[in-house]
């Protein structure tokens, strides 16, 4: 035997054992399997690796081949023993193209799972096992990778086979790994200009690729990729190609999605004329809508709805421009035209397809004046049926059968009143009875305003039929009243005549709802519907229209509370174990919208009375619990929804027909999927803050008593012969009893009231701050009065300390002025002494050099001069002294009243007069001394 089949015996031994039945035994057991086919792959590797003659080894290649496509136990065996002899079968072998051939193609048969009846569900796939194994190591991913520069076009297409097999089970490892090798990506776009089979395959290999991997989606978009992908839908046919067009789309699908760079760049590289190109048939089409057409075009679809989303993750900076500059290039390449087409005048197409459409078309125009102006302009149809584009629409909510077809028709009108207060105006505008309402029906509606179309259908309340369209209009008129006081208002002045007109009588429209919406309670209950009362959807649309209507808006309000039946009939929807969670819940809501928008000062309608009654015939703990309730049906409607799919080959069929869907979700026995997607995450938080107010504004009104006073007691009334002074007296007196009295009553109506909502309401997040109990919460109030009152006193006491500073400075400034006349009095002294000095200095020389001649007594001179010099100064320093006592006793005063004020008076008498000092008084006296 050559040192060749050494050497392969050596690899395949040392590297088999030690590495892939290493794994092998810790996923399948560490028991060796005696099974025939076991016995086999070894054989046939033994062959491959140790055989000399080369048809042998292709032989065995081909055998073992067939082997592990049929039998799991095989591939067991080929992933612990064959992968290191078939990777250097690759490494080694190229000029064999056949045994590589066969080699690449057992790898795929090798990650290839096979399905069987027998075993458990949870048991190991060795195919998955296999995968992770060959992935496990870079180096084996750039040796498949540089087989596709080979010339052979098995070879070429059994690797991409192999490389989309490794993809399928372990993505994350594969990614990681061609990121890691040279080169990796491009070799793989190279595959696009390939042969058509190699092509296909490796599409969908960057289909997968490119799934949540931002750093390859980068790669290839650098490569080329948008020119290439859509020269390839051009060939194949546009909508009208085969599932290669899918393909494409995906792979355009996974590069823009959240990705608002790519989709700038497909924006200023290629341009949206080749999308729009996808979307575009021929009116009347009606019987060429293939199942893959319409796969096609809902990945085109499913293009422009990522492109109006303005990629990006929610709340990035630059989302919310790429949005609208995307929605502008759209509707500049007229896009609109088109998604008008399949979503409205095209009925004969697939319902998904109408379905996204109509998304498409509320993402086109949401917050976008110039394409809300060219929706609300726009006509479908042709002559002589042309109706504007939003009354097409309307018809649509009107009459489809299907539920997701009703939702995507809705979310138009969503989307065109958001933020549109003009566009809202424009649609209640229209809304007025029509001279032929009562005779016209909803199919030969065309030639009436929208607005008469929509009235029509809120006053439609014969049978069940007739209760859908009036649910579904309620779900549009909650649009183009939401958060605009004037169109609410011009609705509200809406009056229709009542039932038996012959008694010549109006109604207001809000009355009417109320009434559809009792009906409605009241044909399921006839009809005894109670296990389907958790599905439908009539109530709580109808609910949600009330609430929109009575936020913000006193006189709705009060319309709906004119009736005293209106305010007793809600307290019955919340109260009632007969309908839903959801229903008490929203009912409850519009209770509160009626407590905390009420305006009245009406006896019986005001906040006071609606509170009462709420509190009277429900209970507040009951009231409150009702919130709770909402809540966790929004929980569990939340929790249930799932996003939409994205499409590819597994979730194609699925698409195709929502009404199938639709019946699944139903019979699931959960909500109906129109609440899951009416009510969403804006209208739950809306609520939920809502929710809030309410509580407190009900707890504000058991926390403090009404103004008026019914009746004047006795006791207030002056006795006969009563004395003023005495009457006077018993009234304050009287007055405190009361007074006290209140207080106590406050303090227990406050406790109810915040023991009731912490009872119902324990959630809320700030339920910790506030005080424990509602006496608390009045002696809180009480501490609070008298803080105030403390506070003006300190107020006025600031004031007068301010005075006494100021009359402090004063005196502090007369004792220095007195200071500085005794330092003069004291320098004249000085002089006077000096003077003196020299007289006696000049009498001596006199009596030195003038010998016996007579001369004046200068000691007595001097003495009476002292005398006399002694008395004028003791007497200006008594007077110095009396004025120093005066200011000194005015010092002590106003040291003590500083001190009761709590100042320092150390701190302010420190250093006055230092300076002021008679350093030259002890000089004098010492020279009077010497002398």
């Amino acid at each position: 035997m050559d040192s060749r089949s050494i050497n392969l015996r050596g690899f395949a031994g040392n590297a088999g054992k030690n590495i892939m039945q290493g794994i092998g035994g810790f996923v399948f057991g560490n028991e060796r399997s005696e099974s025939k086919e076991d016995s086999y792959v070894e054989r046939f590797l033994d062959r491959i690796s140790n055989g000399t003659i080369p048809d042998d080894r292709r032989s065995a290649m081909t055998e073992l081949q067939s082997l592990v496509a049929e039998s799991r136990s095989a591939q067991m065996s080929f992933g612990a023993m064959g992968f290191p002899v078939l990777l250097n079968v690759l490494k080694e072998d190229r000029e064999d193209v056949e045994l590589v051939r066969g080699a690449l193609e057992t790898f795929v048969s090798a990650l290839t799972p096979i399905e069987t009846s027998q075993g458990p569900k949870t048991e190991v796939q060795p195919a998955s096992v296999n995968s992770d194994l060959l992935s496990r190591e870079t180096e084996n991913i750039s040796l498949l990778l540089s087989l596709l520069s080979e010339e052979d076009f098995y070879v070429r297409y059994y690797t991409i086979q192999l490389l989309t097999a490794l993809l399928t089970n372990s993505l994350k490892r594969l990614q990681e790994a061609i990121l890691l090798i040279p080169r990796g990506i491009t070799v793989l776009m190279d595959m696009l200009m390939d042969r058509e089979v190699i092509r296909n395959e490796a599409l969908l290999l960057l289909t997968y690729l490119t799934r949540d991997a931002e750093e390859i989606q980068k790669i290839v978009v650098f490569e080329g990729v948008f020119e290439k992908i859509f020269s390839i839908i051009r060939e194949e046919g546009y909508s009208d190609g085969g599932v290669v067009v899918q393909d494409c789309l995906e792979l355009l699908n996974n590069l823009i999605r959240h990705n608002a760079s790519n989709q700038m760049l497909l924006k200023e590289t290629i341009g949206f004329d080749p999308l729009i190109a996808i979307l575009k048939i021929r009116r009347g089409s009606a019987f060429n809508f293939t199942q893959q057409k319409t796969v096609n075009l809902l990945g085109a679809l499913d293009t422009v709805d990522l492109l109006l989303m303005g990629g990006g993750s929610s709340g990035e900076p630059g989302k919310d421009a790429n949005k609208a500059t995307n929605q502008t290039a759209l509707a500049q390449k007229n896009i609109l035209d088109h998604l008008l087409l399949l979503g409205v005048e095209s009925q004969w197409a697939p319902v998904a397809l109408r379905c996204m459409a109509l998304r498409c078309i509320g993402n086109l125009v949401l917050r976008n004046p110039q394409n809300l102006d060219s929706l609300a302009s726009k006509q479908v149809g042709e002559e002589p049926h042309v109706q504007p584009a939003l009354s097409a629409i309307f018809s649509i909510i009107l009459r489809t059968s299907v539920a997701q077809e009703f939702v995507a028709a809705d979310y138009v009108f969503k989307c065109f009143c958001e933020k549109n207060p003009s566009g809202q105006a424009l649609l209640a505008s229209t809304i007025a009875p029509h001279p032929n309402q009562q005779h016209a029906t909803f199919g030969a509606a065309s030639d009436m305003p929208f607005g008469s179309i929509l009235l029509q259908a809120l006053v439609s309340s014969d049978d069940n039929g007739d209760m859908e369209a009036c649910c579904r209009a309620s779900s549009v008129l909650s649009h183009i009243i939401k958060d605009n006081l004037q169109c609410k208002d011009r609705v509200l002045q809406i009056q229709l005549e009542t039932p038996a007109p012959s008694l010549g009588r109006t109604e207001p429209l809000l009355h009417r709802i109320v009434t559809c919406l009792s009906i409605a309670a009241s044909a399921e209950g006839e009809n005894g519907q109670s296990s389907q009362l958790e599905d439908s959807y009539i109530q709580p649309v109808i609910l949600r229209l009330l609430i929109f209507w009575l936020v913000d808006c006193a006189n709705a309000v009060d319309c709906l509370l004119e009736s005293a039946v209106h305010l007793n009939y809600m307290i019955e929807l919340a109260s009632s174990k007969r309908y839903s969670a959801c229903v008490r819940g929203l009912a409850a809501v519009v209770l509160g919208a009626c407590v905390l928008y009420n305006a009245s000062r009406e006896k019986g309608r005001d906040a006071f009375a609606v509170a009462d009654a709420i509190s009277q015939k429900i209970g507040l703990s009951t009231y409150f619990l009702r919130f709770d309730e909402l809540r966790r049906s929004f929980t569990h409607s939340s929790s249930g929804q799932h996003q939409r799919k994205q499409l590819s080959r597994s979730s194609a069929n699925s698409m195709s027909d929502f009404q199938e869907i639709e019946e699944q979700e139903i019979n699931k026995g959960d909500q109906h999927p129109v609440l899951s997607e009416i009510f969403d995450f804006h209208f739950v938080s809306f609520l939920s803050k809502l929710e809030t107010d309410i509580r407190d504004n009900i707890m504000d009104i058991f926390s403090r008593t009404k103004t008026a006073t019914a009746i004047i007691p006795a006791e207030l009334e002056q006795k006969n012969g009563e004395v003023d002074g005495e009457y006077i007296k018993r009234l304050k007196s009287f007055v405190e009893k009361q007074c006290n009295e209140m207080q106590d009553l406050l303090a227990r109506n406050a406790m109810l009231a915040e023991e009731l909502v912490r009872t119902g309401g324990g959630n809320n997040a700030d339920s910790s701050q506030r005080p424990s109990s509602g006496r608390e919460r009045v002696q809180i109030e009480a501490l609070r009065q008298e803080l105030e009152g403390t506070t003006r006193r300190l107020e006025l006491l600031k004031a007068e300390n301010t005075q006494i500073e100021a009359e402090a400075s004063n005196q502090r400034n007369l004792a220095a002025k007195l200071e500085s006349d005794l330092k003069s009095l004291s320098d004249a002294y000085n002089s006077l002494e000096q003077a003196n000095f020299r007289l006696d200095a000049e009498v001596k020389a006199l009596r030195q050099g003038g010998g016996g001649a007579p001369y004046p007594d200068v000691e007595a001179i001097k003495a009476e001069a002292k005398e006399e010099a002694e008395k004028e100064s003791e007497a200006e320093l008594n007077d110095l002294l009396v004025c120093l006592g005066q200011e000194q006793s005015k010092v002590e005063k106003l040291s003590a009243r500083l001190a009761e004020l709590g100042e320092d008076v150390d701190a302010l008498l420190q250093g006055i007069g230092d300076d002021a000092a008679l350093p030259d008084d002890d000089d004098d006296e010492e020279d009077e001394d010497d002398e």
